[in-house]
């Protein structure tokens, strides 16, 4: 089966390798075209200078790029997936963005006879590397049953939402429950650091009980030990809280919580942290 994969960061990098690897043709394409050649070079598989280009002749276009502004950009205009996608293919939109540009894509895909998927992913750069990510799905069945078997390639896990936007606004939750538990964690170790504990010595106890959470597992050790140069980083995590807050003002809910932690990463920022992990909420107790 013919695919092709747009965008090659941190995360679809390795994704795309995954999709090369399981025996899909694949196609790439990057906005910096070295970074496609390394991939070529490191996976086999095709390179595009376009998006359209890489999109023409693939029964699955996957994409995984910054923003709303970039996914417009790779979709729309004559150079643009849509300009080279056939009637009958299908676009996996992996990028996490608003629910609202979800639904104009799929909108704009069908008016060219084109399936449309907002399938943001959870499990980071570590996740995308081992093939073991959580894919959050909105759209049809029948789309969704269509591009699954393809996407267990790299994923974990994969779950249709609901309708066009249901990924997006599952993904939204899903960093609303991450931010509040690493700021949980940083005052858990601030408080233990203050107290005079070994904090290894404890977070190996309490994350046997109901205090347990991939952050304490995953990061709490680095933490204690002041690395943050890895992982996901603070803008692209307050890029993603500012999704979220910006649909729960139009849906309205109320997210205090979630508002004050991308306030507390902001001050994260202004520490010239904005591309160290999300963890590093723990330095700005240290500035106190």
């Amino acid at each position: 089966m013919k695919v092709s994969f747009i965008g090659l960061g941190v995360m679809g990098f390795p994704m795309a390798g995954h999709l090369q690897s399981k025996g899909f043709d694949v196609c790439v394409y990057n906005r910096t075209a070295s970074k496609a050649e390394r991939w070529q070079s490191q996976y086999g598989g095709r390179m595009a200078t376009t998006p359209a280009a890489a999109a023409a002749g693939a029964e699955l276009v996957f994409l995984c790029v910054g923003n709303d502004d970039d996914v417009r950009q790779v979709i729309y205009g004559e150079s643009g997936i849509l300009a080279g996608t056939a009637a009958g293919a299908l676009v996996v939109d992996h990028t996490t963005a608003s629910a609202e540009l979800a639904r104009e894509l799929a909108a704009a895909c069908s008016a060219q006879q084109v399936g449309f998927l907002d399938a943001p992913v959870s499990g980071g750069q570590a996740g995308a590397e081992n093939g073991q990510l959580t894919i959050m799905v909105g759209g049809e069945a029948a789309d969704f049953a269509r591009a699954q078997p393809v996407m267990d390639a790299y994923a974990r896990h994969s779950q249709l939402i609901g309708g066009h936007g249901s990924g997006q606004l599952a993904k939204m939750m899903n960093q609303i429950c991450i931010a509040g538990i690493v700021q949980g964690l940083a005052e858990a170790l601030h408080f233990g650091e203050q107290a005079g504990l070994d904090c290894g010595t404890v977070i190996d106890v309490i994350s046997k009980g109901a205090a347990q959470s991939w952050q304490m597992d995953n990061r709490a050790s680095t933490m204690i030990k002041g690395e943050y140069e890895f992982g996901f980083a603070v803008d692209w995590m307050r890029k993603d809280l500012a999704i979220a807050l910006d649909e729960a003002r139009k849906n309205g809910s109320t997210l205090a919580l979630t508002a004050l932690v991308d306030q507390y990463y902001a001050d994260v920022q202004k520490q010239g942290g904005g591309r160290w992990d999300t963890s590093s909420l723990l330095t700005r107790l240290h500035q106190g």
